[in-house]
């Protein structure tokens, strides 16, 4: 019973991750019609800073609170300059931030070399159920990953900034027409999406060592959930995430992780050729 309650924690715990990183993920593709192959750059970049911070002997947590404005204000930067200029071409425009994730991994690569670097557990111990012990770490990554969830979902339904967001989804013509100042909402998308994936590689680099490839593992992850949960609306990437993150951590325990991931991805094929347009469909919150 003990290593039951222990597996579905550890479960739930690598589902959070994926979920943190589906969520900025699915947001630039469900309002700017483009798949963001740097995506998993930005979680590199949100663990190499917080990293830094460590190395420098600054406090963990200031790191991690860095992270996500760091990354989204580069990731408004780039949109700006890079990624706006093939809005009429999504295929460019994903090729496009394919070949600045791998600018981007380089670049730490070279910094960091092929080292593995580590970062403490800002919070350590175990919090103890009797005779099972769960990351004290991990528990605070599924808390942090429910108050983001709610926390984008009131932006995104209850503020006029989310308003405005899915006005721009919705019909980006109109949106113009009402005085909304579409460029502006696409960038402070891209870099919502992006603060998104730094926060995500901040929380996790404790649990997984920072390596240039970091952010490349957890992309493939991230652009299957999207596809499986489904592009338009806010819960469809959550779903899919809650799904591939789920089967992703709980295959292992019974096959070969290798197997396990071949298995993930042969589902997720099967399920999308059948319906394609995903767990949830349709444009909204």
């Amino acid at each position: 019973m003990a290593n039951a309650f222990v597996a579905a924690f550890e479960i739930l715990s690598f589902g959070a991750i994926i979920v943190l990183i589906v969520l900025g993920l699915g947001i630039i593709a469900s309002m700017m019609g483009i798949f963001n192959f740097a995506q998993g750059e930005f979680v590199l970049l949100g663990a190499y800073i917080t990293y830094l911070a460590y190395a420098k002997g600054l406090p963990i947590w200031a790191g991690m609170a860095a992270a996500p404005f760091v990354v989204g204000a580069l990731g408004f930067v780039l949109e700006a300059l890079i990624i706006r200029r093939f809005y009429a071409a999504p295929i460019v425009a994903m090729l496009g931030t394919y070949a600045l994730g791998l600018i981007i991994r380089e670049a730490v690569r070279g910094l960091i070399g092929g080292f593995y670097l580590t970062v403490p557990e800002p919070i350590g111990g175990s919090i103890d159920f009797g005779t099972v012990h769960i990351s004290a770490w991990r528990f605070t990554i599924i808390l942090i990953t429910l108050l983001v969830m709610a926390g984008c979902y009131l932006l995104l339904s209850r503020t006029n900034f989310g308003l405005r967001m899915r006005a721009t989804l919705e019909n980006p013509s109109l949106a113009r027409a009402s005085g909304i100042s579409t460029p502006l909402m696409y960038g402070a998308t891209f870099a919502f999406g992006s603060a998104l994936a730094g926060l995500a590689g901040a929380l996790i680099v404790p649990v997984f060592s920072l390596y240039a490839d970091l952010g490349l593992r957890f992309l493939i992850q991230g652009f299957v959930a999207v596809m499986v949960g489904g592009v338009g609306s806010f819960i469809g990437p959550v779903a899919g995430a809650g799904v591939i993150g789920t089967l992703s951590a709980a295959l292992p325990w019974v096959m070969a992780p290798v197997v396990a991931d071949v298995l993930v991805f042969v589902l997720a094929i099967v399920f999308i050729k059948f319906r394609p347009q995903g767990l949830i469909a349709g444009k909204g919150v």
